[in-house]
Order: C-alpha cells, then sequence, then structure tokens
C-alpha cells in the first residue's frame, strides 16, 4: 500500500536501483506488471512499436486483451467515466494495487467515479471492461467452512523468469502456474484477501 512506504523506505530503493546489486525484480521490470502500464500498452500503435515488423503476433496478442481505458484528465478520460457511469456493470475500476480487494465494481465503482472525476487522483485508476468468465461448479474447501456445490470462476496467472544483464538478455522462460478460484458471489479478491482458493486446471 501507498502508506507502507515512508520517505526512508524510497531512499532504500533508490540506493538498490543504483547499485550493481541484482534486483528481483528491478523498478523496470516491477513497473512493467503495472496496471497503467498494461493500459498504455493497449493503446493503438504501441505493440507494433515494441513487435515491429510482425503483425501476427500483434494481432494474437491484441486478441487476448480486454478493454483498458486512461481515467487521465482530459476529454479521454472524460469520455471513459461518462461510459462507465452510463453502463457501470461493463467496467471495473482498479486502482494501483495488487492483492485482491481492491477494485470497485457497481454503484461502488459509480459512486467512486463521481467523487473523482473532477479530481486529478482520478489518474492513477484505470478503467477496465468487465471479464465475463462461464461459471462452473466446484467444491471450496476452506478450514472452518462447511463443503458445499457453488458456481465458481477461476482465473489462470501465468510465472516467467525473467533476467538480464543491462540490456543483455539471459533468460526469459515459463516456469509454472497459478489457479485461482472463487464462487461468483464474490465480485472481487484473491487467495490473500482471503475469497479465492488455490485450484489445479484440468485439461481437456
Amino acid at each position: 500500500m501507498p502508506r507502507q512506504y515512508s520517505l526512508q523506505n524510497w531512499e532504500a530503493r533508490l540506493l538498490l536501483e543504483r547499485s550493481r546489486a541484482a534486483k528481483c525484480p528491478d523498478i523496470a521490470t516491477q513497473l512493467a506488471g503495472t496496471k497503467k502500464v498494461q493500459q498504455e500498452l493497449s493503446r493503438p500503435g504501441m505493440l507494433e512499436m515494441l513487435l515491429p515488423g510482425q503483425p501476427e503476433a500483434v494481432a494474437r496478442l491484441r486478441a487476448t486483451f480486454a478493454g483498458l481505458y486512461s481515467l487521465d484528465v482530459g476529454e479521454e478520460g472524460d469520455q471513459a467515466i461518462a461510459e462507465a457511469l452510463a453502463a457501470p456493470s461493463r467496467f471495473v475500476l482498479k486502482p494501483q494495487r495488487e492483492g485482491g480487494g481492491n477494485n470497485l465494481y457497481g454503484e461502488e465503482m459509480v459512486q467512486a467515479l463521481k467523487q473523482l472525476k473532477d479530481s486529478e487522483e482520478r489518474a492513477s485508476y484505470i478503467l477496465m471492461e468487465k471479464i465475463e468468465p462461464e461459471p462452473f461448479e466446484n467444491c471450496l474447501l476452506r478450514p472452518g467452512s462447511p463443503a458445499r456445490v457453488v458456481q465458481c470462476i477461476s482465473e489462470l496467472g501465468i510465472f516467467g523468469v525473467y533476467v538480464r544483464q543491462e540490456k543483455t538478455l539471459v533468460m526469459n522462460k515459463h516456469v509454472g502456474h497459478l489457479l485461482r478460484t472463487k464462487a461468483i458471489e464474490h465480485a472481487d479478491g484473491g487467495v490473500a484477501a482471503g475469497v479465492a482458493v488455490l485450484d489445479n486446471p484440468y485439461p481437456v
């Protein structure tokens, strides 16, 4: 959380970044995974700039994207807010946070957008088109909770190892996965938030 970073924390991070120590991750790699960078990568022309002369790869990547919209102050951000307020069930409001339980949906999102729309603070959020996976029946096992079959959805995360020395790529490969499953009654929240459970994929 932002409040977990004091001035001393920032100074220590800057010292590490300036050093020759191996960072896991370094600041550039950490920022590459943020929601704001994901939103910027979805802009027309960005993938083409990063993958020049590879239109098929660009098309395959872009086909996996959900809609991601900037809330920066200006016409583009104003239009995104207007669309979300007109059809709140289609969108989710995301702060630059991880760990689950931070996203806003439905009426909570509407109230937040109304409060943020005239503030520069809105630029610290992105608006995302809501993903609507097909629910399925599963039994979620938790300590202290009775086992019951409920309607669920899952999210698959892929682990990778990426190592570079300055600009030289040393390693970039897939090394595993994490499948999280939760009941559809929960709009947001991961394993750390106590909502989702760890699961195993069943390839068919």
